[in-house]
């Protein structure tokens, strides 16, 4: 007899562990599309419409091998909704003697695979994601008797273990961080290159009627739906990236400018977390563009830390930590998140060009997440588990092992600083910096105090006091916390009275 192998909607690679032996005669491949998974917290539609068409797809594609496809969309009639359900109607459809998946990226998910062999009675082979450069235990062997779990010292690491970038033992270059070099403000007059877009066709077509029927209620827009939905139409997204946007990418990554929301950005994250790209063959091909002299060393080696570095970094910390991680909240943020994250009805015109960029395209790069969605959260004391939902709910490229630790530890510190050395709080002169925003808004970064003062600027004074006791000692924040020290009372005051009159007048009634 053979294997029943389920297949999730973020594995479509056939080089998943789960598809590794694969008998093409006695076993099945099982692909579901269930409510359960697109409604637990009511992701973008554009999220569930580019998974259920790439999974559709994919499907086709194995089909096309000789495999034998067992796929349940969501509206056949009998789908149970979840996978459990799923998988006990399979095995009343095939005979079968087992059932193999590779491990989820939802910890939730790995709690109710555990309990399948009893459900189900039969054998259940839960094997480990071999798509990641550096397995769950190597993680965990590298971060025992280690008192801070720094990402640069990991991304040291996975450097030396895969060779990307060094040469004789040795970072090419001579140093291991370019990050210094990729932190300059967008010139005026510089073009941006288009980005390459998709035409749905008509297996997305169908998916995009289904989404707007079942799901019309949830965040996001379907017009202008342009991901790619095959490894095909990736690996095409993939190379325009190489070559239109690399060579700026390094200089250029931190920059915002309004009606740009991808700039020299690789926009591939979709496709690298649902399998159709790996991390290692597009690390090989950007080294490939600075070797061959297409693209300068800080660009390519700062794509590569995020590849191998960070993302690498906070699957490990996830599944070291989980679950107790969720529950932390170090700095006792409580404040209930803002409707303007849902509507982007705010006089604020960074955080509504950022959401309305998450709106349109369920995409907004790392600058824009960090330091203007999440800088506001932070600064505001928004409650953790708000924020780490939105996160997941609006972005396509978001699942809990990479988003949680992304927004509990580096964006609001939550962790109390396992993840991050110090909180990311910002005044509103880095986002005056770093983009065109402040040019559309009614708030002056410039001014400190009044009705006119960008909020940014008092709700970080506010944030350092409130926090004074939890983030005085941490040596990192020493010159934020004298500059306070020398504030004069008056200073003070006003800074507490423009805080609490913006923070009183937030709504917060959204769902």
């Amino acid at each position: 007899m053979g294997a029943l192998r389920l297949l999730l909607g973020d594995q479509l690679t056939r080089r998943i562990a789960s598809l590794a032996d694969l008998d093409a005669e006695a076993d099945v491949v099982l692909m579901v599309e269930v409510a359960e998974e697109a409604t637990y917290v009511r992701h973008h539609k554009q999220k569930i419409a580019f998974l259920f068409s790439a999974m559709r797809h994919f499907a086709e594609e194995l089909r096309e091998e000789g495999v034998r496809v067992d796929y349940v969309r969501l509206d056949d009639p009998g789908n149970t909704g979840s996978f459990g359900g799923e998988l006990a109607r399979a095995l009343g459809r095939h005979a079968v003697d087992r059932v193999i998946v590779t491990e989820p990226g939802e910890w939730r998910v790995l709690e109710a695979m555990r309990d399948w062999r009893e459900e189900l009675g039969l054998p259940v082979e839960i094997r480990e994601d071999n798509r990641f450069l550096c397995s769950r235990g190597e993680f965990a062997a590298w971060a025992e008797g280690r008192k801070q779990l720094r990402m640069e010292f990991f991304y040291r690491e996975m450097r030396r273990k895969t060779g990307f970038l060094m040469e004789g033992g040795e970072p090419v270059g001579g140093q291991w961080n370019f990050d210094a070099d990729n932190r300059k403000s967008l010139p005026a007059g510089i073009a941006v290159p288009p980005r390459r877009r998709f035409e749905p066709d008509a297996t997305t077509r169908a998916v995009l009627d289904l989404v707007a029927r079942r799901f019309g209620n949830h965040f996001g827009d379907l017009d202008g739906f342009g991901w790619a939905v095959t490894r095909a139409g990736a690996l095409e997204a993939l190379a325009f990236f190489l070559e239109a946007a690399l060579p700026r990418f390094g200089d250029y990554q931190d920059a915002m400018k309004t009606g740009e929301p991808f700039l020299f950005h690789a926009v591939i994250s979709p496709y690298l977390n649902a399998g159709l790209l790996t991390a290692e063959e597009v690390c090989v091909a950007a080294e490939r563009e600075w070797r061959e002299g297409r693209a300068p060393l800080n660009a390519v080696e700062g794509f590569v830390r995020q590849v191998i570095g960070w993302r690498e970094y906070v699957r490990g910390i996830y599944w070291l930590e989980m679950p107790r991680y969720a529950q932390t909240n170090a700095l006792d943020a409580q404040r209930p998140l803002p409707d303007f994250y849902w509507t982007g009805e705010t006089d604020m015109n960074c955080l509504a060009q950022c959401v309305a960029d998450t709106r349109a395209h369920a995409y907004a790069h790392h600058i824009q997440r960090l330091m203007v969605l999440g800088n506001f959260a932070l600064i505001a004391g928004i409650r953790p588990a708000a924020l780490e939902e939105w996160f997941l709910v609006v972005y396509a490229d978001a699942y809990e092992w990479v988003e949680l630790p992304n927004v509990h530890g580096m964006i609001l510190f939550a962790d109390g600083g396992l993840l991050a050395s110090k909180p990311y709080a910002a005044s509103g002169a880095y986002i005056d910096r770093m983009s065109d925003y402040c040019r559309g808004c009614r708030y002056d970064p410039k001014v400190k105090e009044g009705p006119k003062a960008c909020p940014f600027n008092y709700l970080y004074w506010h944030f350092l006091i409130d926090n004074e006791s939890r983030l005085a000692r941490n040596p990192r924040m020493a010159m934020p916390y004298r500059t306070l020290a020398k504030m004069n009372p008056d200073r003070r005051a006003a800074i507490e009275a423009d805080a609490s009159a913006f923070l009183g007048a937030l709504t917060s009634s959204y769902r």
